[in-house]
């Protein structure tokens, strides 16, 4: 028999992944033929393709949140609470073979026995919507493509026509059109930065992360399709134009997203700047302070240059987020005052959030006549903010964060090896948590932050790097070691995954993470405080915050790379040997089978994402 088991639960996280696995494993042991579609955070939504539905004699619902039934009209379905299944999933399945029905369509657009379902928009009776969606993280690597090809994968599922625009490391890719943003009904924002949304201005637009984009796809449209609000302001205006006269243009975007905006356009001056100044170090630890040398040049290019303009490009970018474009100049005038008074990063945080309400306020608050509302942007709003941010920084924040900043610089500088094992271990662990999520994206922020701290800095650096490329090597590791556990195609993930963790982009391992949580994230974590506690052990210093190993090519960018080669090792096999041993055998994406894209408007660049997403 063919059956189709369905798991939702309104969390979306562990429910869903146990109730999938007992209900798979019973109807094998009863030797059915089983296939999944599992409504989960833990892995991309991938809807069942038209072969599998035709040939299914059985459809399961487990669920206690929304679920598409109108595709199994004519069908044997059984719905129940997920919580049923999870007990007894063979008595279960029992259940659902005695108790199963045709599914009707009023049945289809109802409400089920415990699971409420929604049916499938009919396309030929009031037409098919059109999304489009752009995705953008802060590095600009992997979640930004991950998330693209996700979204385009289940908007095909679903008969949504999507296009999705990548704003990654080199910018921005498959650039909407003005004809496809014209003709879209919805817009998706999958983006953990700020992005500029004057664009679509009068069309329903829907705000969401990228981690959600990539974990639950086909949730993200469904929302969009049925949450997306219309976008106020007038079109072609950034935002302080907008600002006044929209409150969507800063809806909900939160600290956490203005953050790693200023961090994702402070990152390519950090890793300039510190290259600069390994390369400077190729004629002698010492050479730079001979005047007129390259020596010397490139120490002023790297850290006279680069470095002082790190924090504030921080802080503009924090205050551009929350503000937009007339935060910039109170945001760097805030975070060069900041890095004066010896603030650092902190000081360049605090003063980019400043600047950044201070012109959000001025341009909402502040009412001037018609004749001279044009003055706002370019004149009061910068003026006012400027002057605020100032002041504040000078009187107020500057001295104790300053403070805080020379504490934190000498407790790198001087602590014992007992507290550097400690703190690269938290560090490793954080980095090894869930693969580009906040905890994640904490420590590395952290990190990169304490590069404008000076030799104080490169240590933790050294340490976040190493542990976060240990998870995508590690199951690349573990799919060599234990073969026959894996699948061809989660074979394939493992060869992925550890090219991807060699360039420091752990996110290669969340293939592994999604079908397996239980095990992957507790091995991977492991293995990344072992790394980073030897990496602080040993003292290694890094001078760029990414690259991965590509980095160690470049003269004195990394002191002890022996050590440091040891200690990434020493954690990619424990991450490796590990999971292979604790790995229960072959276990294949619940509900994931291999779709070829299609030439639809829906697929037109999933390919070329896919392939960008592992360069």
């Amino acid at each position: 028999m063919n059956v189709i088991v369905i798991t939702a639960c309104p969390s979306g996280v562990a429910t869903t992944f146990l109730a999938s696995r007992g209900l798979v494993r019973a109807a094998t042991q009863r030797g059915w033929k089983a296939a999944v579609e599992m409504h989960s955070q833990l892995a991309p939504f991938v809807p069942l393709d038209s072969e599998t539905l035709a040939a299914a004699d059985l459809v399961v619902v487990a669920a206690s949140a929304p679920v598409d039934l109108a595709r199994f009209v004519g069908k044997r379905v059984y719905q129940a609470p997920i919580s049923q299944a999870l007990p007894d999933p063979s008595a279960f399945l029992t259940r659902a073979e005695r108790e199963a029905k045709p599914l009707t369509v009023a049945a289809g657009a109802g409400d089920g026995a415990g699971a409420p379902v929604v049916p499938a928009p009919p396309a030929a009776a009031r037409g098919t919507p059109k999304l489009v969606a752009i995705t953008a993280c802060p590095t600009g690597v992997a979640h930004t493509f991950m998330a693209a090809e996700a979204l385009t994968q289940a908007g095909q599922g679903l008969g949504y026509p999507i296009r999705v625009e990548t704003r990654g490391s080199v910018g921005a890719q498959d650039v909407l059109t003005p004809e496809e943003i014209r003709d879209a009904d919805v817009v998706i924002l999958a983006c953990d930065i700020e992005v500029d949304s004057s664009r679509f201005v009068g069309k329903r637009v829907f705000r969401t992360s990228t981690s959600a984009a990539l974990k639950k796809s086909g949730q993200t449209i469904r929302d969009a399709l049925e949450k997306a609000k219309v976008l106020g302001g007038e079109s072609g205006q950034a935002a302080a134009g907008a600002g006044a006269g929209g409150a969507e243009q800063g809806e909900r975007r939160g600290i956490y997203r203005h953050l790693l905006t200023g961090v994702s356009f402070m990152l390519p001056m950090v890793v300039a700047g510190g290259l600069l100044i390994a390369l400077s170090f190729v004629f002698g630890i010492e050479a730079f302070k001979e005047k007129g040398t390259l020596a010397a040049a490139l120490m002023d290019i790297g850290g006279g240059a680069a470095f002082k303009l790190m924090v504030p490009l921080l802080a503009g970018y924090i205050a551009y987020s929350i503000a937009d474009r007339p935060g910039i100049a109170p945001g760097m005038i805030g975070g060069y005052l900041a890095s004066n008074l010896g603030a650092g990063f902190l000081g360049g945080i605090v003063a980019g959030f400043i600047a950044g309400y201070a012109a959000q306020a001025v341009s909402r608050y502040v009412k001037l006549p018609a004749t001279v509302e044009s003055l706002k942007p370019i004149l009061i709003i910068p003026l006012v903010a400027s002057l605020v941010t100032g002041l504040v920084m000078i009187y107020i924040v500057g001295t104790p964060v300053a403070a805080i900043m020379s504490a934190m610089t000498a407790f790198l500088t001087s602590m014992n090896s007992g507290n550097a094992i400690l703190l690269g271990s938290l560090l490793g662990a954080m980095m090894c948590f869930d693969l580009g999520g906040p905890v994640n994206k904490a420590a590395y922020t952290f990190g990169v932050g304490l590069l404008s701290a000076g030799a104080g800095g490169y240590g933790p650096m050294a340490a976040i790097m190493a542990a976060g490329m240990v998870p995508a090597i590690g199951m690349g590791l573990a799919s060599l070691i234990a073969r026959a556990k894996f699948s061809k195609q989660e074979r394939e993930a493992g060869q992925a995954s550890l090219v991807l963790g060699l360039c420091f982009i752990s996110e290669g391992a969340i293939p592994f993470m999604a079908k397996d949580p239980l095990r992957v994230i507790p091995t991977c974590m492991i293995g990344g405080a072992v790394t980073g506690a030897m990496s602080m052990y040993f003292g290694v210093q890094l001078m760029a915050p990414h690259g991965g190993l590509f980095v160690l090519l470049i003269p004195n960018a990394v002191n002890h790379v022996l050590l440091y080669l040891l200690s990434i090792a020493a954690g990619s096999v424990l991450v490796g040997g590990g999971y292979a041993l604790v790995k229960t055998g072959k276990a294949e994406l619940p509900g994931v089978t291999a779709q070829t894209p299609g030439k639809s408007w829906s697929a037109s660049a999933g390919s070329d994402r896919a392939a960008a997403g592992s360069s």
